[in-house]
C-alpha cells in the first residue's frame, strides 16, 4: 500500500508540474506526450528510435502549425508510432482542415487522428479538470494487475480521454475499462495499434505472455 501511495504521489506531482506549464504559457499552440526517460523507455513497445521519432514528429509539428495559422488555434499533438493525435479547439472548419494537412504532410508522419473541435477554447479552470483526469486515469491504469500503464499514452480533451499504445485487445478492453470508471471521463475514445499475445510475448523483456484477466466488454 506504501507503494502505491507513492506511485500516486508521484503521478500527482508530475500532473501539478505539467498543469502549471500549461496554465502559465504566454502561447497558446500546445504540444503533447510522453516524457521518455529511465524505465519508462525501458518497457515501451516502440523501439528507441521510433520513440525519438515521435518526439520530433510532435515538434516539427508545432512549429508547422505555427507556421501556418499562427496562434489562433490551440492544438496539442501527440504522437505514438508514429501516428498524430490532434486535440484542441480551432476557430474554424477551414482551418481544422488546413491544420490537418499541414500535419498529414509532416516527415515520417504516417497518419492523422484528427480530433479537434471549432469552438472557443477552454477555460483554465476546465483545461485544469482535463489535467487532472488524465492523471487519475494514469494513477488508475498503474494499479491495474494486469496492465501496464507505461505502455499507454492518455490524453483528456473537454471530459473525452484518448488512450493510445501498443496492445492486445485484452489490454485495450482492460483499459477502457479502467479509463471509463474514472470520475470525470464523459467518453473513452480509442486509438490503439493492436497486437497479438503470441507478439507482446516476444517483445515482452522476459518473453513470458501475460495472464489474461477477466474478459471485459470491448469499448469504443
Amino acid at each position: 500500500m506504501k507503494h502505491v501511495a507513492v506511485k500516486r504521489l508521484a503521478w500527482s506531482l508530475g500532473a501539478t508540474v505539467l498543469l502549471s506549464g500549461a496554465l502559465t504559457a504566454c502561447v497558446p499552440l500546445m504540444v503533447g506526450g510522453a516524457v521518455a526517460g529511465g524505465s519508462m523507455v525501458a518497457t515501451d513497445r516502440r523501439t528507441s528510435g521510433t520513440q525519438l521519432e515521435d518526439e520530433g514528429i510532435e515538434l516539427r509539428t508545432r512549429n508547422r502549425i505555427r507556421s501556418a495559422v499562427g496562434t489562433r488555434v490551440r492544438v496539442s499533438v501527440t504522437s505514438y508510432n508514429r501516428q498524430v493525435l490532434l486535440t484542441g479547439e480551432v476557430p474554424s472548419l477551414q482551418d481544422k482542415q488546413l491544420v490537418e494537412q499541414v500535419v498529414a504532410g509532416g516527415e515520417n508522419v504516417l497518419s492523422v487522428v484528427n480530433e479537434l473541435a471549432v469552438m472557443n477554447s477552454p477555460s483554465l479552470v476546465e483545461q485544469s479538470s482535463d489535467a487532472l483526469v488524465t492523471g487519475r486515469v494514469k494513477a488508475m491504469l498503474m494499479d491495474a494487475r494486469d496492465l501496464h500503464f507505461n505502455v499507454f499514452k492518455v490524453v483528456t480533451e473537454r471530459g473525452t480521454t484518448y488512450l493510445m499504445g501498443r496492445v492486445t485487445t485484452r489490454e485495450a478492453d482492460g483499459a477502457t475499462a479502467v479509463a471509463r470508471a474514472v470520475p470525470g471521463v464523459q467518453k473513452v475514445v480509442r486509438i490503439f495499434e493492436i497486437i497479438s499475445e503470441d507478439e507482446l510475448a516476444r517483445i515482452s523483456p522476459n518473453g513470458a505472455r501475460p495472464q489474461a484477466a477477466p474478459a471485459r466488454a470491448a469499448g469504443g
